[in-house]
């Protein structure tokens, strides 16, 4: 494969300037074409895309898990949407951890929880991806894959970086290069929204018939109502990164709902997803 050599030891030092070149331009356009909101970048956000994509593709080691061959069209695939939020901003914001682990689709998980009498539990939950603090960021190939709505899990487990980036996983990234974004601001933006999030699940779940299990895929009618997937209500952590992830993705049901939210996000990633989207489709925005 063309990108094989990307991921060897021998691409330890070469120059991302080189990885940059040896990527496909055929490839790298169908890339961004099978991803609506990718395939709304213009020439120059494309081009500052490419070589984000090519820092991942040099400088972090890829593996396959589970029989995956990790192909060019994969590869490029996850460093295509990984690139995107940091596309204005430090590539270097994912630094400090080495390695991204593809599955063919979802995995397990082994996860511990603490009861209030100090007993440990263990068991082990189904995933999508897994973002680890200094350690390797997890994926599965299948979800990652284009996909309706909002979702999208590598957007969210690369928010997951970002938002560690700190040390700590509660929805505050590094905002030390964004001299217009208080922190005190964003804590209390942040906070107000995920309230607002909250009392729209309760009101959701409130209105779902007695006779649907709310964990069945009946409930889905309802909670498809909401403009973030519900799992952002778990913490602020998962509300940074599912916001992010639809901030991308489909902006407009968050944007409605959490105004003040979206525009801290905006300037942020110091990216319009709306009006990228809107100018693709030759239409102004207000």
């Amino acid at each position: 494969m063309v990108l094989d050599w990307i991921t060897g030891r021998h691409a330890k030092g070469q120059a991302v300037a080189a990885v940059h070149e040896r990527i496909p331009p055929a490839l790298w356009a169908d890339t961004l074409a099978s991803y609506p909101f990718l395939a709304a970048l213009d020439d120059e956000e494309r081009a500052a895309l490419k070589q984000r994509a090519a820092w991942l593709l040099a400088l972090k080691t890829w593996n396959g898990a589970q029989g995956v061959v990790l192909d060019d069209v994969i590869q490029l695939a996850i460093a295509a949407q990984a690139a995107l939020p940091v596309l204005h901003l430090p590539p270097d914001l994912y630094a400090g951890w080495e390695e991204i682990i593809v599955y063919p689709g979802g995995f397990m998980i082994e996860r511990e929880h603490v009861d209030e009498a100090g007993i440990v539990h263990t068991y082990t939950e189904s995933a999508s991806g897994e973002a680890w603090d200094a350690g390797p960021l997890i994926l599965s190939w299948e979800d990652a894959l284009a996909q309706t709505g909002g979702y999208n899990v590598v957007i969210h487990e690369f928010a997951h970086k970002l938002d560690l980036s700190t040390g700590f996983a509660d929805g505050v990234p590094d905002l030390s290069g964004h001299g217009t974004i208080d922190p005190r601001h964003w804590r209390r933006v942040l906070d107000q929204s995920l309230d607002i999030l909250r009392a729209a699940l309760d009101a959701i779940e409130a209105s779902i018939p007695p006779d649907v299990d709310p964990e069945s895929e009946q409930a889905d009618y309802w909670y498809d109502q909401l403009p973030l997937d519900p799992y952002a209500a778990t913490d602020e952590a998962e509300f940074f990164a599912v916001s992010s992830e639809h901030f991308f993705a489909d902006p407009q049901p968050m944007a409605t709902l959490l105004p003040q939210w979206y525009d801290l996000l905006v300037a942020y990633y110091r990216q319009d997803p709306l009006a990228r989207l809107a100018r693709a489709q030759g239409i102004e925005r207000p």
